[in-house]
């Protein structure tokens, strides 16, 4: 893996400015964010007013706490358009959730929007080591989901060659980076692992792939995940960030040459973290929930956006902006296992660390009476096929109360044997209990 550092002169400016510099146009444009949110979207005039704050209350960064939160709920109550600052007729795409869990949350993007989120996925790209003329293999979902979109419409600003492969189909995947010799993929972590499984299936070696970076994000990975993918397909794996709510892919990015934590892009998206018991902001370092105001976004600006995602404010290294630690996981999809909290990061640590392991597994969590049950289910490696899989169980089970303090059952299958998820994001967790 060849490094590429950013040469004298690549770099916006703002990406080296001091922190006095930073926090100046910080302050600016939230000020002038949280006025036109006050003027033009009712939901927002309305959580000022009953909290008793006005945007010109607005004299330092500080004082954004003063201002109420937005949480997914404010924005499917307002579905579809409420939200908007403009006119609908200026709005000129439109995004949105799932919608697994009710109504989807539906997001605008002027024209001026999509050309900021394209100038900040290019950025972000060039962090992880792309460059003008590179070939981008996109294997992100395309559609209401912003990932293929928004990698999409970054790579072609940065002035690459984009394949719109989008996700699923395993075997063209492999197919196009075999005949097309891309220089970098974007893809979900665990969907890059299933396209190096279709490798070895075909009896290639992954490490002989044309790739040289891939850009991974859309869901929790650990380090453990990191170093898996990095030594099976010889690649650097580096971290992106983003949610559609704030923007989509692109909100912060990790630097190939470091790769200590994404940088968040300061001059468009204010970071906080908070307890995410009482909302107290909390200081730098600190774990807490991420919340996030834009400053720049036109058709759907935000404020105060409570993420669900746990993680840290960290000191800039790379870049004179501040970075996120790892997602440790999100408040709602922390498991609560007889009183022990539990993150799915955690058990996928521990199965990456696990001996003749591959990296899929699924938590599935049942309700005998009044107990949680909880089941671990991993595969072996091919190369493991005929490994002792009882005493990797055993193995398993103990390194998981011993280190997260659960009880589980832990079920070790033969290779495939853990569902793939093709399009979008693994599902890690099955939770039976009775709602």
């Amino acid at each position: 893996m060849t490094v590429r550092k950013p040469a004298p002169g690549e770099l916006d400016a703002i990406e080296t400015a001091s922190r006095d510099e930073i926090q100046a146009l910080q302050l600016q444009r939230l000020q002038a964010t949280l006025a036109r949110v006050y003027e033009n979207v009712p939901h927002y005039k309305q959580a000022f007013d009953e909290k008793g704050v006005h945007p010109s209350d607005c004299k330092t960064l500080a004082d954004l706490a003063k201002f109420p939160f937005t949480t997914k709920h404010d924005l499917r109550a307002n579905y579809p358009f409420g939200m908007f600052a403009v006119p609908r007729e200026q709005v000129s795409r439109v995004h949105a959730s799932s919608g697994t869990t009710g109504k989807p949350t539906v997001v605008g993007y002027t024209a001026g929007d999509i050309e900021r989120w394209a100038t900040l996925v290019a950025r972000s790209i060039r962090a992880a080591g792309g460059r003008k003329g590179d070939i981008v293999h996109v294997a992100y979902g395309y559609g209401l989901f912003t990932g293929g979109l928004g990698a999409h419409y970054g790579a072609e600003k940065l002035g690459c060659t984009v394949i719109p492969m989008s996700g699923g189909q395993t075997e063209k995947q492999v197919q196009l980076i075999r005949d097309f010799k891309p220089d970098i993929i974007m893809v979900t972590p665990s969907y890059m692992q299933v396209i190096i499984e279709e490798f070895r299936r075909e009896g290639l070696d992954p490490r002989e792939m044309s790739l040289g970076v891939g850009i991974f994000g859309a869901e929790p990975w650990t380090e453990e995940m990191r170093k898996q993918i990095e030594a099976d397909a010889g690649i650097d794996a580096v971290d992106i960030y983003g949610l559609s709510e704030v923007m989509g892919p692109g909100v912060a990015s990790e630097c190939v040459e470091s790769k200590d934590g994404p940088v968040i892009w300061e001059d468009h998206f204010l970071p906080e973290i908070i307890n995410p018991d009482t909302g107290e902001v909390l200081p730098d370092g600190s774990e807490g929930e991420l919340v996030f105001t834009s400053l720049t976004k036109e058709a759907f600006p935000i404020i105060r956006y409570r993420t669900r995602d746990l993680t840290r404010l960290l000191p800039p290294t790379s870049r004179s902006m501040r970075r996120m630690g790892k997602i440790v996981g999100r408040s709602d999809d922390m498991l609560i296992i007889r009183g022990v909290n539990m993150f799915p990061t955690q058990i996928e640590e521990l199965v990456l660390q696990t001996e003749g392991l591959s990296g899929q597994y699924q938590i599935v969590v049942t309700r005998d009476g009044t107990l949680d049950e909880v089941a671990v289910h991993c595969e072996v490696l091919p190369s493991a096929v005929y490994a002792n899989r009882e005493g990797i169980e055993r193995t398993l089970q103990h390194r998981i109360k011993t280190l997260i303090g659960v009880s589980t059952r832990v079920h070790v299958g033969a290779p495939d044997s853990i569902e793939r998820t093709l399009v979008g994001k693994a599902r890690r967790v099955i939770d039976r209990r009775p709602k």
